[in-house]
């Protein structure tokens, strides 16, 4: 597979993802949950360029109905917009995110988000890189110094009254929140170093694909809640952050 051949196809959905006729064009699919003729004109952009690389992998993507998936199969694991709500108010953090699944395993990951030009990619076992640089998690060894990244779960604002306490005790022992609203971007952030741990409840498939390998490969843990191994083909509950605060991080959930 040539890996550099499906950056430059992500790359260049730029041009429909700034489209602000198209951003404002939104149905809503449930509470706080939206899609934009973007998400879907993003989508079937990748869906016809991919058949043309790769026809044997299917893909798995935000907008389409995902039935009857074999874990034996290949598969692009596509979020063509992630950070939706952020897109329609322009909130500039919003991320293609895409992955190949294979054999069980997650072995290429890129995340671009072309407001600010970062390309976020990994390889299995070839590292994790931003704009082509290295790039590694933290290492911060206080857990009072740590900047935590979280998700508020807005589609289900019934799990609030579970879910804020927690923030509120991780906050009370950390140096600050952060809240993208992306995913992909939290995982690519703690890749980065820019914080030092994420959690969120009940994400999809796609939106933690491509980031969990970018932050595998920056020397990072990616769990779910009770510390097994992410399921990729499922919604799970995220639990990402540095070796050192593993742990203390995880006590809280």
């Amino acid at each position: 597979m040539n890996y550099e051949k499906i950056i430059e196809l992500v790359h260049s959905t730029k041009k429909i993802i700034m489209d602000q006729e198209m951003a404002h064009d939104v149905t809503i699919k449930g509470a706080a949950d939206y899609v934009t003729k973007v998400d879907v004109a993003v989508q079937e952009y990748l869906r016809h360029e991919l058949e043309k690389i790769s026809p044997e992998v299917i893909l798995l993507a935000e907008e389409q109905e995902n039935n009857n998936l074999d874990k034996t199969k290949s598969y692009w694991i596509l979020d063509p917009i992630d950070g939706t709500t952020n897109l329609i108010h322009d909130y500039q953090m919003s991320a293609v995110s895409l992955a190949l699944y294979v054999d069980g395993k997650i072995i290429f990951g890129v995340v671009y988000n072309p407001f600010t030009e970062e390309t976020f990619h990994a390889v299995r076992t070839q590292g994790a890189f931003l704009n082509g640089r290295s790039i590694h998690v933290s290492h911060r060894e206080s857990f009072a110094d740590c900047i935590i990244s979280l998700g508020s779960c807005p589609y289900e604002k019934d799990k609030a009254k579970w879910l804020f306490p927690i923030f509120e005790k991780v906050f009370m022992e950390t140096a600050d929140f952060r809240r993208s609203a992306s995913a992909a971007l939290d995982l690519c952030y703690t890749a980065t170093g820019r914080v030092d741990g994420y959690f969120e409840y009940n994400l999809k498939p796609w939106d933690y694909a491509a980031g969990s390998l970018i932050v595998k490969e920056a020397g990072g843990i990616i769990t779910d809640w009770n510390g097994r191994e992410v399921p990729y083909l499922e919604n799970a509950s995220i639990l990402v952050s540095t070796p050192e605060i593993y742990e203390k991080l995880k006590a809280f959930l």
